[in-house]
This record gives C-alpha cells, sequence and structure tokens, in this order.
C-alpha cells in the first residue's frame, strides 16, 4: 500500500479550490490531479477514513479498496488505489465519467488486456456484467472430471442381503462340514441359503474387490477436486483484477469526492453516507443517515447543533431492521415525540416502518426558537399540573385504601369522633405569608398598570413587543448562532467516520435538505348571503368595536368619553 510522506510534501502543483458548505475545499477534476493525488496535504482532505459498511457505494468495491482488510477505508488506501488507476489506464479522466464499462484501448496493463479479450472477443467495450457473468459461469460451467464407476457384480439388495446373512451363512456351512463328519446334526430350524458354500465365497470375494475399487476411486476423486478447486481459483484469479478495474470505473470517483471535498454532499447530489428519505409530520427530511453505535450517536450528536431525530426501521419484505437518524431543518415540532410512526425509504425504493426512539432538540429556525420559552413554558406547567394531580389522586387512593383496610380489621369498633381543635398560632403563619404573597402580587399589578396607564396606545403595542423580546430574544439569538455552525462531522464521527474538517449545514442549505408540504390554494365556493343580513352584521360589529373601544379608553387611561350611554 501507498503511504503519504508528509515529510515529502513539498509538491508545487496547482489544484483547484472551491468553497462548499462555507469551506474552501480542493476539486479534483482532471487526469493530472488523480496523478498528483499523493501529493496533497492531508491537512487539506475533508475525510481520512470511513467505514466500508452502511453505506450507498458497493461494499464489494469498498472491500477491494481496503487494502489491509481492517475494514476501514483510510486516505493512503485510497491513494493507493488511485496510483494503480493511473498505472492500469491509459486515461484516467475516463473514471470521471462513473460508468461501469470501459474501452479496452483505455487498459495499458497487458495481463488485464489478455482477460479483457478473453472475454469481450472483437467488442471494443466491456462491461462490470460481461466481467461478472464470465466469472459465474466458470463456477457453474466448471465440470468436474470424474472417474468411470465400477460396474457391481450383483445388485443393491443382493449386496445388502449378502453383508446381513454374512455371519448366520458361515455359521451353517461349518455346522455342515461338521455334519459330513458325524460331529454334529443340522437343526431343522437352521437358515439354509439355497447355494454352495463355494458359491457363497466366490460372491463375498467379488464384493470385497468391488469396494476395494470404489475407495479406490473416492480417494482419486477427491485429490482430482481438490485439483479442480485450486484450477478454478486459478481461473478467476486472472479475471478478478478486470472485475475490480470495472468496479472502481463505477464507484471509484464517488469515494474520491466524499473523502476530499464533500462535493456531492454540497452540490445537491446523494452523498455515499446519505441513506434515503424519511416522511415523517408532513415533511421529507434528505439528510438521513444509518447508525451503526447508538451509545457513540449518544455521547457526540448533540454536538452537531441540528435537530435530530432516531428511528428504528423495520422492513417485513427484506425481514430487516436497522436504525437512522435524520436531521430536521425545517417546519415547526410541536407533533414530533417519541412513539411516533413514520415511513422511510431507501435508496433503493424499499419502503420500512419507522417509529421514533429518541429526539435531539436543537432549534430549526428563529422563527421557531421565537416560540421556544412559551412552549417550554407551558410544558412545565402542564406537567405541574398533571405532577399535582397524579399526587392528590394517588393521596386520595391511599387514604381510601386505610379507611377501607380500617373497616375490614375493625368492623364492629364505633367510628372515632375525635377532632383537631382548631390552632390560631399554628396557622396564624400561613394566614400572614398567604397575605403578604397577595399584597407583593397585588401592589405589582398595581404597578404594572399604573405604568401601563400612563402609555399611549402606541406605546403600549411598543412595550408588549419589548417585553416579548425580553423573553424570546435570548432564545432566538441562541438559535440564531446554532443555526450557523449547525454541523454534520459530529454524526459521522460517531458512526466510525474521522472527519478533517467542519462539515456546515447554515440556514439556506438546511433548507434544501428538508421539504416541507405545500398545498394549493382552493378557493371556497361563496355562500348567497341576504344584503339586509349583511348591513345587520356590518352594523353590530362597529358599534361592539366603537363600545369596547370607549370602555377601555375611559376605564383603562382615564381619558374621558363624551359618547352616552357608555360612559
Amino acid at each position: 500500500m501507498r503511504k503519504i510522506d508528509l515529510k515529502k510534501l513539498t509538491s508545487k502543483y496547482a489544484w483547484t479550490f472551491v468553497n462548499l458548505g462555507g469551506s474552501t475545499r480542493v476539486r479534483i477534476q482532471s487526469a493530472d490531479d488523480l496523478r498528483h493525488l499523493a501529493e496533497l496535504d492531508p491537512k487539506k482532505w475533508t475525510v481520512l477514513s470511513c467505514p466500508i459498511t452502511g453505506l450507498e457505494v458497493s461494499e464489494q468495491t469498498l472491500s477491494l479498496m481496503d487494502c489491509d482488510k481492517d475494514g476501514q477505508l483510510h486516505l493512503d488506501e485510497v491513494v493507493t488505489n488511485t496510483q494503480w488507476l493511473c498505472d492500469v489506464l491509459v486515461d484516467p479522466s475516463s473514471l470521471f465519467k462513473g460508468e461501469d464499462s470501459i474501452e479496452v484501448t483505455n487498459i495499458k496493463d497487458e495481463a488485464l488486456i489478455a482477460a479483457a479479450k478473453k472475454i469481450a472477443g472483437d467488442k471494443t467495450v466491456i462491461s462490470l456484467a460481461d466481467v461478472q457473468a464470465t466469472i459465474d459461469a466458470l463456477t457453474v460451467e466448471t465440470v468436474t472430471p470424474t472417474l468411470a464407476e465400477e460396474k457391481a457384480p450383483f445388485e443393491a439388495d443382493v449386496i445388502a442381503a449378502y453383508k446381513e446373512k454374512q455371519a448366520e451363512y458361515a455359521a451353517y456351512f461349518q455346522l455342515e462340514k461338521m455334519a459330513k463328519l458325524g460331529l454334529a446334526v443340522i437343526p431343522e430350524d437352521a437358515v439354509k441359503p439355497g447355494l454352495t458354500e463355494a458359491k457363497f465365497n466366490e460372491m463375498g470375494a467379488q464384493i470385497a474387490a468391488y469396494e476395494g475399487v470404489l475407495a479406490a476411486n473416492a480417494a482419486a476423486q477427491a485429490d482430482a477436486d481438490a485439483a479442480n478447486a485450486a484450477a478454478l481459483a486459478a481461473a478467476k484469479a486472472e479475471y478478478e483484477p478486470l472485475l475490480k478495474l470495472l468496479l472502481l470505473c463505477r464507484d471509484y470517483y464517488t469515494v474520491l469526492r466524499n473523502f476530499v471535498a464533500f462535493e456531492d454532499f454540497y452540490n445537491g447530489k446523494l452523498a455515499m453516507f446519505q441513506a434515503g428519505k424519511l416522511v415523517i409530520d408532513q415533511r421529507i427530511c434528505h439528510l438521513c443517515i444509518r447508525v451503526s453505535d447508538m451509545g457513540k450517536q449518544d455521547a457526540q450528536a448533540g454536538a452537531s447543533g441540528m435537530f435530530l431525530v432516531y428511528c428504528n426501521c423495520t422492513s417485513k419484505v427484506l425481514g430487516q431492521t436497522m436504525t437512522i437518524v435524520a436531521a430536521m431543518t425545517q417546519g415547526e415540532i410541536r407533533n414530533l415525540t417519541v412513539g411516533k410512526n413514520a415511513i422511510f425509504y431507501d435508496r433503493q425504493g424499499n419502503d420500512w416502518d419507522a417509529t421514533v426512539t429518541k429526539i435531539v432538540d436543537n432549534p430549526i429556525s428563529v422563527k421557531q426558537a421565537f416560540w421556544s420559552p412559551y412552549r417550554k413554558f407551558a410544558k412545565w406547567l402542564q406537567d405541574l399540573v398533571n405532577k399535582s394531580a397524579a399526587e392528590k389522586n394517588d393521596k386520595a387512593l391511599a387514604g381510601l385504601q386505610t379507611t377501607a383496610q380500617d373497616k375490614i380489621a375493625n368492623p364492629t369498633d364505633a367510628p372515632a369522633d375525635k377532632k383537631t381543635p382548631f390552632d390560631i398560632a399554628k396557622f396564624a403563619g400561613i394566614f400572614a405569608a398567604i397575605g403578604m404573597a397577595i399584597g407583593y402580587i397585588g401592589s405589582f399589578i398595581a404597578s404594572l398598570a399604573s405604568g401601563i396607564n400612563s402609555l399611549a396606545w402606541w406605546q403600549l403595542l411598543i412595550w408588549i413587543a419589548g417585553l416579548m423580546l425580553v423573553i424570546s430574544g435570548p432564545a432566538m439569538f441562541m438559535a440564531w448562532l446554532k443555526l450557523r455552525k449547525r454541523n454534520l462531522a459530529p454524526i459521522l464521527n460517531a458512526n466510525g467516520w474521522a472527519i478533517n474538517a467542519d462539515a456546515i449545514v447554515n440556514v439556506p442549505f438546511g433548507a434544501t435538505l428538508t421539504e416541507m408540504v405545500q398545498f394549493p390554494l382552493i378557493k371556497l365556493p361563496k355562500k348567497k348571503f341576504a344584503t339586509w343580513k349583511k348591513v345587520v352584521i356590518a352594523i353590530a360589529v362597529i358599534l361592539i368595536i366603537l363600545i369596547a373601544a370607549c370602555l377601555i379608553a375611559h376605564y383603562c387611561f382615564g381619558y374621558p368619553c363624551h359618547y352616552r350611554p357608555c360612559c
């Protein structure tokens, strides 16, 4: 594997620099760029390493690029594969097309040319499908030589019967010999084989010889199988470099763009880490990433500054499950809760049932941050009321249970009529505290009202706007800061990537990553309404507004009202 020597990075090669995601990055766009890639300072790479699994690039390709087979594709290995491609191709710029075919004349390695011509014949172009079909055919159509099978001297059932009765027949023949010598008497129930001893022995010799041939054939066949397996492996090995070349022709430039500059991600294409899209709460989230380690996500993802939704996804059709994280960069969040169901579509178009398992709450927009203090206060108040109600309910239930148990345990006892005397001293402090609290609240309201009373209507509006700004201003300012610094790097780092630069997701770019629902304007049919009804309603509305304005001006602001009888 080609190693980058940091001490020798003194090349004066003129790289092309572009601004992507608010950062200056290197763009690889020519054959010369590829030939000088080993001279590119590692500090200028966006990615230093990434896992070879869980990405939207063929795992077979990434495995071939992983030179040390450690499950991670490193910067040095990308450089090594680049150098190999430059060595075997006449024009490496053909890699920028990302096609799974190549012209035979573009190959300059003799071994690859020979393998390509075996497959392509007279064709000028060879494809990945051609190479894969040839390798598959070697597996399917290679005939393994077999030895001629020795014909059995007898049928299989005769051989089986012989072996089953062998000991019994041998005993009979021995007894027959002894009977001829007058040394024994053959019992009437003795088994009679129906053949002579000589014929019996001849049959056994033939069967033994046949089994010996079978054993020899089996040993020879095992040797032949091993030799054929080695020959088949050698035949496949002849085409494996060509297979690697065609896989890299298709996938290499995608990997390179993601390593050097995150170019796909920032140019509106799907990056190799984007797994699909999540449809949830009337929006589509396009920035969805497979999660490989939830523990690392818990530790690092919060630093991204993004509103993240983690989902468990299940496909009954594929029989698979996975966990994804989706970045939500537009819209409101009031309906997003743990347990909410959604649909996830992977890059191949398969749909998965998704369930929200975790939410990392960060600002989505400045508008959403404006209402966040009120939303949090309402949630706190709701939780407080629910907690108080639950405590009172539990206390009442406990009292009822205690009373019931006492009644069951002592059914004949007269009810105790014990009343605790009212202790004025005990409650004096409580009454005083309540009075002081009411006094403070009353004085605050009075001072507030007196201050408001002295304001003109337009000053009152400014006062209300200022109060809301004091409440929401800090949240909006913090949201503005976070939205400018949203960073994808912590999420990828938690997935095993080594990110070497910020991957900023600012507000304009973030708006492209979440697609909100848009409905057409629908004109409702106008209902016929009598003219006199319209006039009556208009007069009534005007009178109500005038009376309300008069009352507010007189009682709240002290302005004299000259219209009777309202004042």
